[in-house]
């Protein structure tokens, strides 16, 4: 497994209405793997997205992306950068064909492989349906098509299998594996259902009230939860510890 990072966050501090709500975050994920981000409601797991994007500036501390930093080289970084942040947005009138091809045009992306990427999300059949009769799980499957439409290095999901049933879930699972091991991507991710980031994570992360208190590998969990990720997590989220040792 490669040693190289993809993200490198450093010392991260970002403050609302003068509330501290990240602080002095470290992350650290290699390329071609899969990290889990986990987290309870609000504890700022969207933000450190956010920030990783260039989307919001931290107060402190620094951000480099596949080398360089984030905000310096935004624009630059965007591109490598494929994501789907929050409830996705589309035009509702619009296809899933022609929302993909619109937001082609605004990367100034020629030749796309629309078609294809419609597939692998599971959305081959929706023709000429314009996405307001898409139902919550069809539109989460059409903001994981966006989001690598450009085939971007690095992937970014906010709890992407909200909305889908048991066969979509196990679609994407599949999907995200695929796109590391035949595209060479890097995927973080969050999401609630821990039994999913326990399938496919590499390593796991876990922030607890606006701080990463731990970066450890699924493996080395497994060695010390006979029981899983939801017992190191419940442990971890508790104060029980849970950490893991070296």
């Amino acid at each position: 497994m490669t040693t190289e990072l993809a993200v490198k966050a450093t010392s991260l501090v970002k403050t609302f209405d003068d509330k501290e709500v990240i602080k002095h975050c470290n992350m650290t994920v290699r390329k071609g793997t899969i990290y889990g981000f986990l987290g309870a409601n609000g504890s700022g797991k969207t933000t450190i997205f956010k920030m990783l994007m260039g989307l919001l500036i931290p107060n402190a501390g620094k951000v480099e992306i596949l080398g360089k930093s984030s905000f310096e080289n935004k624009n630059e970084i965007l591109k490598s950068i494929g994501s789907m942040i929050e409830t996705p947005v589309f035009y509702d009138h619009l296809s899933a064909k022609e929302n993909l091809e619109l937001h082609l045009s605004y990367m100034g992306i020629v030749n796309p492989q629309i078609e294809n990427t419609l597939e692998m999300v599971g959305l081959e059949d929706t023709g000429n349906l314009p996405v307001s009769k898409f139902s919550l799980g069809m539109r989460q499957r059409l903001g994981i098509a966006r989001a690598i439409i450009h085939k971007p290095r690095i992937l970014i999901l906010d709890e992407p299998i909200n909305g889908l049933d048991p066969m979509g879930i196990r679609k994407m699972r599949e999907l995200f594996l695929n796109l590391v091991k035949n595209h060479h991507m890097t995927i973080l991710i969050s999401s609630h259902i821990l039994s999913e980031i326990e399938h496919i994570a590499d390593t796991i992360g876990v922030i607890v009230n606006g701080r990463i208190v731990e970066e450890v590998s699924l493996s080395s969990i497994k060695n010390q939860f006979p029981d899983g990720l939801e017992d190191y997590f419940y442990n971890i989220m508790s104060g029980n510890g849970g950490k893991i040792h070296a």
